[in-house]
């Protein structure tokens, strides 16, 4: 193989990558991961030969990247609310449209010494985000899956943050409610997208767990599930926090409200689409 310069490779990345929007971004973060510098040493040594090990593990990652895999699952990295977070094929891809949520809680929540969990924790990355923005707090981060727990587990344990735990637990199932009556504020993206969806077989959700996604009764059994489960584990005046679908905000308003939620309102993302509903709970 015949040796080639940075500028070589990642101009001829981003022509295979034509079909992403970020054809040239997505061979740049590539490359840098190869070769385990920053982004910006392209433009500094443009001219750099690369050798051939490297070059081969470069286009073994152009090769899944063709193939429509998320650039986070092959670096194994996502940033979330400027957070480094590990990411595996056993959650989903932590998105800049769920940061919407930590949002709303900090601009929500006052209480120096506020109670919260993050139901669907995956990554984390929520609860995390939360956390770190709030040392005085305490978050739990829940999920079914013992492998997502590991995994926020390690993101913890990397960004140094203490005042998180992770467990798992079907839901609020596994958990204590007179431990965890008190709590200010339930926060979760939980799957809610119906299993005909055809957007299931396109783009980067092909790829991410189908148990995170999809949800029975048109996508919102776990939201009905959730907002039952949540009036034992909120005190009076707490809230609750669903990420959802753009089409979903009426219904899961009228969830809200049903249950005893009160104020029950839906928020668009930058998109202008409906992203995220809360209400608060008013009787037990």
């Amino acid at each position: 193989m015949t040796p080639h310069t940075i500028e070589h490779l990642l101009k001829e990345a981003a022509a295979r990558l034509s079909q992403s929007d970020t054809a040239t971004l997505d061979a740049q973060v590539l490359l840098a991961d190869v070769l385990a510098v920053d982004r910006s040493y392209f433009y500094a040594w443009p001219e750099k030969v690369i050798n051939p090990e490297c070059e081969a593990k470069f286009e073994a990652l152009i090769t899944r990247r063709e193939q429509g895999e998320p650039i986070a699952y092959i670096v194994a990295l996502q940033e979330f609310w400027s957070l480094p977070l590990k990411v595996a094929r056993s959650t989903l891809i932590p998105r800049p449209e769920t940061e919407l949520l930590v949002e709303l809680v900090l601009e929500h929540i006052s209480k120096p010494n506020a109670i919260g969990i993050d139901l669907g924790t995956g990554t984390g990355a929520i609860a995390l985000a939360l956390a770190s923005e709030q040392p005085e707090w305490q978050l739990l981060g829940i999920d079914y899956s013992d492998d997502a727990v590991a995994l926020a587990q390690s993101n913890q344990q990397q960004l140094a943050i203490t005042n998180v735990n992770f467990l798992q637990s079907s839901w609020l199932s596994n958990l204590d409610s007179n431990h965890y009556a008190s709590c200010d504020f339930i926060v979760s993206n939980p799957p809610y997208i119906d299993a005909n969806d055809p957007h299931l077989a396109q783009g980067d959700v092909r790829f991410e767990p189908l148990s995170a996604l999809v949800a029975k009764n048109n996508g919102f059994q776990d939201i009905i599930d959730i907002t039952e489960q949540s009036r034992q584990f909120l005190k009076l005046d707490g809230m609750l926090l669903f990420e959802h679908g753009f089409e979903q905000g009426k219904k899961v308003r009228d969830i809200l409200t049903a249950a005893g939620f009160d104020s029950a309102t839906t928020i668009k993302d930058l998109a202008g689409l409906d992203r995220a509903t809360f209400g608060f709970l008013r009787c037990k």
